[in-house]
């Protein structure tokens, strides 16, 4: 069967986009660089000692054939990077003496490749927490001029299931307690996302424990109310809601609790009320549905840079590559 990923990794192929990786001494990323350079899925640039990763590589019998690699004590790059870096942050706090300091950062570095124009996007997370990726992210890069916030959502990609076979659950990974005006955003950025990276058009479910006012409370009129921002600032998408899962989901049970909704029944993007559920739902159809499970998937930055688990194996990390390198292509339109 063909995959979700396998179809993304396809329309990559299409446009070759260079991608940083950071963590070079993770054996997980060394592999997944081999794996995505010998699939030709981008070029790949690893940021690190170029002595210390071929040992760790002929060690492991990874082969780094093709592939890039900076060194930020010798690149070329360093000095400017630190001079645009110090320009980018002073008004900040930022001195020479800092910037100086956090260029040799591997993950500062390679952000600041991409803001720069030397790389299309970046994955990192395999070894470093989510703050430690998007923090220099959004430090650097910063956010779209049309978005309203940066999120992240997870592709579920479900191989044994009654239902479809991928989803995107947003968010999932970054924004705690979204006000209405940025779960509305997150609504917003997920359906392009799933236009993209799903290649259909979003039904997206707004997501609660009640159906069309079956109960109520201040949570569930706070989900109401992003509905309704989404539906006056873009009209063309569809979305309902609040809406349960099992009506999102099951034709059968929309029927009967949302009859008239257009959505139920057939969402593809869940919007989750917070990031406890977002986070919650995403890894219990991961356990128990045994779902493949990419991202989390950062939306809303001007430049992809996108986060991994620190539980991924290497074929998570080129499936991340594969959509970075997709959402740069994007930007190119």
């Amino acid at each position: 069967m063909e995959t979700i990923i396998s179809k993304i990794k396809e329309r990559a192929k299409k446009n070759i986009k260079r991608i940083v990786l950071p963590e070079s001494e993770d054996i997980r990323v060394l592999r997944a660089a081999s794996m995505a350079t010998s699939e030709k899925i981008a070029n790949i640039i690893i940021i690190g000692d170029k002595d210390k990763i071929n040992d760790i590589c002929i060690k492991e019998n990874i082969d780094l054939n093709g592939i890039e690699i900076v060194n930020p004590e010798n690149s070329e790059y360093t000095k400017s990077f630190e001079n645009r870096l110090y320009e980018l942050r002073k008004e900040k706090g930022m001195t020479e003496e800092k910037a100086r300091e956090l260029i040799k950062d591997y993950i500062y570095f390679g952000v600041m490749m991409v803001k720069e124009g030397k790389a299309d996007g970046l994955v990192c997370g395999a070894s470093h927490s989510t703050a430690d990726t998007l923090r220099p992210a959004l430090q650097i890069v910063k956010t779209k001029k049309d978005a309203k916030c940066v999120s992240a959502f997870f592709i579920m990609e479900l191989l044994n299931s009654d239902y479809k076979n991928a989803y995107i659950f947003a968010d999932s990974g970054l924004v705690e307690f979204p006000t209405d005006e940025q779960r509305a955003e997150i609504a917003i950025q997920s359906s392009e996302s799933c236009k993209l990276l799903l290649d259909e058009e979003a039904k997206i479910a707004m997501l609660s424990y009640s159906t069309m006012g079956s109960a109520k409370s201040d949570s569930i009129d706070s989900v109401r109310n992003s509905l309704n921002i989404v539906r006056q600032r873009r009209p063309d998408i569809m979305i309902d809601g609040e809406l349960q899962v099992d009506a999102a989901v099951d034709k059968k049970v929309a029927k009967l609790k949302a009859p008239k909704s257009t959505v139920a029944g057939q969402a593809n993007v869940f919007i989750f009320p917070d990031l406890n559920s977002g986070n919650i739902g995403y890894k219990l159809v991961q356990r128990f549905g045994k779902a493949n499970a990419y991202g989390p998937i950062t939306q809303g930055l001007a430049k992809p840079i996108n986060d991994l688990s620190r539980g991924c194996i290497s074929e998570d990390i080129v499936g991340v590559i594969a959509i970075t390198a997709l959402q740069a292509s994007a930007n190119d339109s």
